[in-house]
């Protein structure tokens, strides 16, 4: 392919010495770059690294997992390798979801399933992950072609399609249904749905999936102005869905997309929605591998560095149906789910009954209090163990001591002075 592509450069240049319109050698040049940049991206497939069986924790720099596995060693995650057996849907392959498509390959995350209908356009060259010799492809094929070459380990599934059309939205159902391993969900053959799309409609589409599904999902979103985004927790019938709380637009009656001003760009900097992607991913994992604590809502405010949290109750007056209907479930289970914490609760405070401190190489000991003030009685009363003796008097001794001493020094001074009168009588 390589020799094909040169030859194909050689003939352009030649095209170039037979043409004297400068816009057509213009339009040669552009074309010329473009073969070049396939002729790079050729080269860099031949480097591609080698998928891995299994994930080792073993120290060496040909070990992509090391530093991963590392937070199983240090205890901050059970067991890592879990990992593989999630899958992860992502629509919206924009500014966030873009990255957090690389950072969760990156972890090693087993199945992506990339959703977007848009193209790679210049424009985008300010946000994070896209490349400009990636102009003019969709979104999700551009994403796959990077993610492949970082990590060929996980699985990838591209779907350049318009969820909210009601074709794109059959094909959204079913490929969330589709399994990828045993432990998928009940209704989903995906773990995680994260939504890191940018309008309303496609929001409430990825609500009314995962409402009929009861599939968790995690929506971001970043602001117009670019300094401010947020994440949050949707758990069907346990937490507020996105139809609960609906935006003031939405309470309002005003359609959204009266809002929008033809030729008013959107500010984007692709910090906020770098943090904003990080903060998505960190807690997907966290969720998904059991570590931490899992944030419902999670504000970013990037001028002055607030970040404001909450939790938001589901409305049992929502206008989905198919909220109001998890809702109903999450209730009728509920009485079996809280027996089980409290059980659990109950076990895990059983096992930590026991000895304060274990045996220890210093044979450093905690006893009862009541034994030390039965120890401390029996020293008062003098009785020591059998083998053992006082090294100081006793308070007792000491005393009858003193008393002894005393009447002894008495005694010698009457005796003295007894002496001294007999001298002077017989004198």
């Amino acid at each position: 392919m390589e020799e094909d592509l040169r030859s194909l450069l050689q003939d352009l240049e030649s095209l170039k010495g037979c043409v004297s319109d400068r816009y057509r050698i213009g339009s040669i040049d552009e074309m010329k770059q473009r073969v070049v940049s396939i002729v790079n991206l050729t080269k860099s497939g031949a480097t591609r690294r080698s998928k891995v069986k299994d994930m080792s924790a073993e120290v060496v720099d040909s070990n992509p997992y090391s530093r991963l596995m590392a937070l199983q060693r240090m205890g901050i995650v059970q067991n890592y390798e879990r990992i593989r057996d999630f899958s992860v849907a992502i629509v919206g392959i924009g500014g966030v979801g873009s990255v957090a498509a690389e950072m969760l390959t990156r972890c090693g995350i087993g199945r992506l399933l990339l959703y977007d209908y848009d193209t790679v356009e210049l424009a985008n060259m300010n946000r994070l992950f896209f490349r400009p010799d990636q102009v003019g492809m969709t979104k999700t094929d551009a994403a796959v072609q990077t993610l492949s070459d970082i990590n060929p380990d996980v699985v990838l599934e591209s779907y350049s399609l318009n969820i909210t059309t009601v074709k794109g939205f059959e094909v959204f159902m079913e490929s969330l249904k589709r399994r990828f391993s045993q432990k998928s969900g009940q209704n989903s053959g995906v773990d995680l749905v994260l939504s890191c799309v940018d309008n309303y409609e496609a929001r409430m589409v990825v609500n009314q999936a995962c409402n009929e599904l009861g599939q968790t999902w995690m929506e971001s979103g970043v602001s117009e102005d670019a300094v401010s985004g947020h994440i949050q927790l949707l758990v069907p019938g346990e937490t507020a869905c996105f139809a609960c709380a609906p935006p003031l637009v939405v309470a309002s009656g005003v359609d959204e997309r009266t809002l929008k001003r033809e030729g008013v760009c959107a500010a984007s900097l692709p910090t906020t929605m770098g943090v904003v992607a990080g903060l998505l991913v960190q807690n997907a994992l966290k969720y998904l591998l059991k570590f931490g604590h899992v944030s419902p809502y999670l504000g970013y405010n990037s001028l002055k560095d607030f970040f404001p949290t909450m939790e938001m109750r589901p409305n049992p007056q929502c206008s989905n149906n198919a909220c109001i209907e998890r809702q109903k479930e999450y209730l009728q289970t509920k009485p079996a789910r809280d027996a089980a914490a409290k059980s659990k609760l109950e076990a895990e405070s059983s096992k930590n009954e026991g000895p304060l401190h274990m045996d220890n190489e210093w044979n450093i000991s905690v006893v009862d209090d009541s034994e030390m003030d039965s120890q401390n009685s029996c020293g008062v009363s003098g009785a020591l163990p059998e083998g053992l003796i006082h090294e100081l008097p006793t308070a007792e001794k000491d005393h009858g001591s003193l008393a002894t001493e005393e009447s002894k020094t008495v005694e010698d001074d009457l005796e003295e002075l007894q002496r001294q009168l007999d001298a002077l009588n017989a004198a």
